[in-house]
């Protein structure tokens, strides 16, 4: 009796895990699908925002502009952007990114550095070692250029102080470190906005965005600095902590 009710069982049973074997499979395969669709369409957004900055600036070196899902390996090597000639956008810095301005920014900065591949000799190698010899100079350098990039091409570049004030935490001190403090660099590029492209800070559309506000709240001490070097006219590079 027992054989013969399991065996009825069984017969309801199969059917419904084929069904269900089915269902899954469906489903993996939309959400496959809706994967690929959404790396799509931000490759599309990164690559027509990469090329109106490399049209805007007149930029005649080909570059490729690639996002990458997977997070960026920390090796003690040769930054493969500076070699490759391509900007990769890693899944770990565009989830910081909100807006045009600060997609802009970050493209902005990996245009240069992968403009360097076309200058020096042994195609661009040389180039790479001397950022790796003077990491914190260029890290500034590329700053500055990037809002020069952004603004040539029609993007706010205070973007570029809310992007990194979301991604880029402050580190104790930079003393051993190969990159500057994250407060410094803000103080530096709002400086050189406020030098070269006042517009932008007279007419500042970031003021409600609450990054931009946190940037403003921690950075008091250094725009205290900043506006006193206005007032007395001094031309000294200053100290920013």
């Amino acid at each position: 009796m027992i054989k013969k009710t399991l065996a009825v069982l069984s017969l309801f049973l199969i059917p419904l895990m084929v069904c269900a074997e089915e269902t899954n499979s469906k489903v993996n395969v939309q959400t496959d699908e809706q994967a690929i669709e959404k790396e799509q369409s931000i490759q599309s957004r990164v690559n027509n925002i990469g090329s109106k900055l490399l049209n805007s600036n007149k930029i005649e070196n080909r570059i490729v502009f690639v996002y990458d899902k997977n997070k960026k390996e920390n090796l003690l090597t040769i930054d493969p952007t500076v070699t490759s000639r391509e900007v990769v956008l890693y899944d770990e810095y565009y989830k910081f990114i909100q807006n045009d301005d600060e997609l802009a920014a970050y493209l902005a900065r990996g245009i240069l550095t992968s403009m360097k591949s076309y200058n020096g000799f042994f195609k661009g190698y040389l180039s790479a070692l001397q950022i790796k010899a003077a990491p914190k100079k260029f890290e500034i350098v590329a700053d500055k250029r990037a809002v020069d990039f952004m603004v040539n091409a029609g993007y706010n570049p205070l973007g570029l102080i809310t992007f990194i004030q979301k991604s880029c935490p402050q580190k104790r001190f930079d003393t051993i470190s190969t990159k500057n403090l994250a407060s410094k660099r803000l103080a530096i590029i709002y400086e050189y906005i406020y030098t070269k492209y006042p517009y932008f800070l007279a007419n500042n559309t970031y003021l409600t965005n609450e990054h931009y506000q946190n940037f403003l709240l921690t950075s008091l001490e250094n725009r205290r600095m900043l506006q006193e070097k206005i007032k007395t006219k001094s031309k000294k590079e200053l100290k920013y902590e």
